[in-house]
């Protein structure tokens, strides 16, 4: 493997590196807080809500999400919704992984001893104050392993958003090899995703051992 070929090959690597960079954090931005709100309709006490947030948190996790993917971009224009390639794909990024973190925090909020609901009750907090001051805190060291894992699978899925020829790094990757017939391209692609997931892998890491302080 020449060295000079793979400095040749950096620039558009680093760009379509950029793309799916960019994909990964603005899913992040958005599902997270939307599967959180997610968590608290499906635990509400008013069961049509609780019914339809099931159905839909059912739907997108019973589906796959290249197949959400296709429907964003090819079908909602039939229903008069166009969207461009960018826009679309974190649509279905951002609404497929809020079904997955809606369950992972119901479970965690779930997991918080109903004493503590009570006991906040008795000193006269609020349902809004007690799951800020109380419950929220002990449902993100809860929450961390399995949420870990499920953004270290976003960074691996964001290679989906290739069918729809955004330029992402698979797409440039791909390209690449075509052009030239070599493979090398492939090894780089994939110590870009082992970095990300490596990096994301210590802080997940830092913030258990960070939260796990509190239980000493």
């Amino acid at each position: 493997m020449r060295f000079d070929y793979l400095i040749g090959i950096m620039p558009p690597l680093l760009e379509g590196f950029g793309v799916t960079l960019k994909m990964f954090f603005a899913t992040l931005v958005l599902s997270l807080p939307l599967g959180l709100f997610l968590a608290l309709a499906r635990l509400s006490p008013w069961r049509v809500l609780r019914t339809l947030i099931g159905v839909y948190v059912w739907l997108l996790r019973g589906t796959p999400l290249m197949l959400q993917l296709l429907f964003f971009y090819f079908a909602l224009p039939g229903f008069g919704i166009t969207l461009a390639d960018f826009p679309a794909a974190l649509a279905a990024f951002a609404l497929n992984y809020a079904a997955y973190f809606a369950e992972i925090f119901r479970a965690g909020i779930q997991a918080i001893d109903r004493g503590q609901y009570e006991a906040a009750k008795t000193l006269g907090m609020t349902y809004a104050q007690t799951m800020r001051h109380i419950v929220l805190p002990q449902v993100i060291r809860h929450i961390l392993p399995p949420a870990g894992n499920e953004i270290i699978t976003l960074v691996k899925d964001t290679s989906l958003i290739y069918v729809l020829a955004m330029g992402d790094l698979m797409r440039v990757t791909r390209s690449i090899v075509q052009r030239d017939f070599n493979t090398a391209p492939f090894g780089v692609a994939a110590a870009f995703y082992l970095g990300m997931t490596l990096i994301l892998t210590w802080i997940f890491k830092g913030l258990e051992k960070h939260y796990s302080a509190y239980e000493k």
